[in-house]
């Protein structure tokens, strides 16, 4: 099941199932000691899969105006034990979603690791930065501008 709720509709379950996860896939599985913790997430949508009382996929949505002048996606994560099955997918989608139903017809903006820029690029985002190091992996800037057109797949 598909959850976006505001941290302050979080339950301290929930959110720290959401850290654990990112700190064991961020920081212990991409080997990348970095502060996770930013200060953005009380001001997040975050958004969760939950199949069989265990997160298998999770998101960070900003609003428009917190880190960047657009909304924004981070932090997309899939459990390692789910990979392969289609919830990256499936995670950008409800994110996309999500914004054009809060903010419609806005920009959408993301930093995706380089290695992904042509998942992202799948969903309608362009590079607008050259590649650069965030704590030791290459990101490229990425921005999906019109989000009024759907994606097709």
């Amino acid at each position: 099941m598909w959850t976006v709720k505001s941290f302050q509709a979080l339950t301290t379950s929930e959110l720290y199932s959401y850290l654990q996860l990112r700190v064991n896939v961020f920081i212990v599985e991409q080997s990348c000691p970095f502060p996770d913790l930013d200060g953005y997430d009380t001001q997040a949508f975050h958004l969760a899969y939950i199949e069989n009382n265990e997160l298998l996929a999770y998101g960070r949505i900003l609003p428009p105006g917190i880190k960047y002048d657009r909304a924004s996606i981070g932090r997309v994560i899939v459990n390692e034990k789910a990979r392969g099955r289609g919830l990256a997918k499936k995670l950008m989608e409800v994110s996309i979603a999500t914004i054009e139903q809060k903010w419609p017809g806005g920009e959408i903006q993301l930093q995706a690791q380089t290695y992904l820029r042509k998942f992202y690029g799948s969903f309608g985002f362009n590079e607008t930065s050259l590649e650069y190091d965030e704590d030791g992996i290459p990101h490229v800037d990425m921005v999906k501008l019109n989000t009024n057109n759907h994606f097709s797949h």
